[in-house]
């Protein structure tokens, strides 16, 4: 059961994520959070130092749930047509369900200071190095025909971040139909039969 003081902090990071989403970490201030949280500007700094503090929370949480998805598809029991399809289905899936917290998590990160950076830094190196494995696997099994491995690796990543810039509810595609799609377009691009 959360206290009170969790229930708080989960309202500030709410808020925070909705506020970061809708001007930018640069263009938020603390009333921002504090109004989309339904509390005074004072409670922002009873449970988080800074509107940074805020942010690398966000970022944190959401690139260790991006690098789980990634690290799940890449070790499934599967060929590698198989896992790179999940992989970027789920990749996509999740950030078309999250859209407003993955433009947060994937364009707002580089405003971290170099600590909380470096270790969010790290995670995406993480993702890439999954998606690498993916495909060095495809390559080795005769099923990927690929000539440049990292650049194909952030053209990868580049299709699911790209989807939160402009996915929206209420549109005539599901975060399930877009997935789909880009799984299958992904495997179009390595050469996949």
């Amino acid at each position: 059961m959360s206290s009170k003081s969790d229930l708080t902090r989960q309202r500030l990071l709410d808020g925070a994520m909705a506020s970061f989403a809708d001007h930018g970490f640069h263009g938020t201030s603390t009333r921002h959070i504090a109004a989309a949280a339904g509390m005074s500007p004072a409670a922002v700094y009873v449970h988080y130092s800074s509107k940074e503090e805020l942010l690398y929370e966000i970022s944190r949480k959401g690139h260790r749930e991006l690098l789980e998805i990634v690290q799940a598809a890449a070790a499934l029991d599967a060929d590698a047509t198989t896992r790179l399809r999940t992989l970027v289905r789920d990749f996509i899936v999740y950030h078309a369900q999250n859209h407003a917290s993955s433009r947060v998590v994937n364009y707002e990160f580089t405003r971290l200071e170099p600590d909380h950076l470096a270790e969010i830094v790290e995670m995406r190196v993480g993702i890439d190095v999954a998606i690498t494995a993916v495909l060095d696997a495809g390559v080795a099994e005769g099923a990927f025909t690929i000539g440049d491995i990292p650049m194909t690796t952030t053209a990868v990543a580049s299709l699911a971040v790209d989807v939160s810039r402009w996915f929206r509810d209420g549109r005539s595609w599901s975060p399930q139909a877009v997935g789909d799609y880009f799984a299958d377009l992904s495997l179009r691009m390595v050469g996949a039969a």
